[in-house]
């Protein structure tokens, strides 16, 4: 038999009021009332977990700040260099060297073991001082300065012009072909083979280098047992020369004569033609020899540029403030 709770459930609404008396309140299929003291407990724990969790948010949003309109306008900070980066040079020495044209060089009646440093109808083209970095490249640096104080690149001539890159100075040989003669007593020169002496990069104009990829001395020369490699290169610009990064040592730069500089840049220079050109490539492919010694007279100035004067100059500060390249 059906319980009395089944049965006013069952029963249409007008009957329903009628059994309601018989049927107990608690038996009523309404939910029952809640608990106040329960309700204000789950309203305070509700509270509390917004609250931390809008704290939450908060710190969040300052710690790591989104990007917004204003943001995305502003132009990124630019990076922090990372220690791996090279670091510039500080120039620690200076020497001078004095350029010039020797027209009667070229003359016909030129007299045997003409001494081009003591050229009669010199024409001065002015001074250039050189910045060296002698922390960064100590043994390149010393050489160098070695070779100005004994005064050995004077009458050397200026053999190779790159219009709008670079001259090539410092060739070794006979002191009448306009050649080099270093002094006794260099040091040997271990930078040569080290990476971190490539950092510096030809970026401007007055940069000076020592020319590795770029040297011009004879094999039988290179193969003495006391050689040591003194020919040097200058950029003229007016853009800078990342061919030669990585392959000549970057030792100093221009502090003052960058206008003579320019003016040694600007001399003409013997350009091979053509067809001439086409049989040197022909010949260096076959492993002829000649096609290299025939490569040595290309970019020659045509007129006699050299080295008329050189030297160091003692300054009081061992430091000086450098525009490095």
């Amino acid at each position: 038999m059906a319980s009395s709770a089944s049965v006013a459930a069952a029963s249409p609404p007008h009957l329903r009021r009628r059994l309601c008396p018989l049927v107990p309140q608690a038996h009523l299929s309404r939910s029952p009332k809640p608990n106040a003291f329960l309700r204000r407990r789950s309203f305070l724990l509700s509270s509390s977990s917004s609250a931390a969790a809008a704290a939450a948010a908060a710190a969040s949003l300052l710690l790591f700040p989104q990007p917004g309109a204003a943001d995305t306008d502003a132009p990124a900070l630019a990076p922090a260099p990372s220690p791996a980066q090279p670091q510039s040079g500080i120039v620690t020495d200076r020497v001078f060297m004095d350029f010039g044209l020797c027209p009667s060089y070229l003359a016909s009646d030129r007299p045997l073991g003409f001494d081009l440093a003591a050229c009669p109808d010199s024409e001065p083209l002015g001074r250039v001082v050189f910045g060296l970095y002698g922390k960064l490249l100590p043994q390149t640096v010393a050489n160098f300065k070695a070779v100005c104080a004994a005064v050995a690149y004077r009458g050397t001539f200026v053999h190779k012009i790159l219009q709008g890159q670079f001259f090539v100075a410092g060739r070794q040989g006979r002191k009448e072909k306009g050649g080099v003669r270093p002094p006794p007593g260099l040091v040997r020169n271990v930078e040569t083979v080290d990476p971190k002496a490539f950092q510096l990069r030809h970026s401007r104009p007055g940069t000076l280098s020592l020319c590795l990829s770029e040297n011009d001395d004879d094999d039988a020369v290179k193969l003495e047992p006391d050689y040591h490699n003194v020919e040097f290169l200058v950029t003229t610009g007016p853009g800078p020369c990342p061919q030669l990064d990585n392959e000549n040592i970057v030792f100093g730069t221009v502090l003052e004569g960058m206008d003579v500089i320019t003016n040694i840049a600007t001399i003409p220079t013997y350009k091979p033609a053509e067809r001439i050109r086409q049989f040197n490539d022909f010949a260096q492919f076959i492993g002829d020899e000649r096609a290299q010694i025939a490569r040595t007279m290309w970019n020659r100035p045509l007129k006699t540029v050299y080295i008329s004067d050189c030297g160091e100059l003692k300054v009081a500060t061992p430091s000086l403030s450098p525009s490095l390249p």
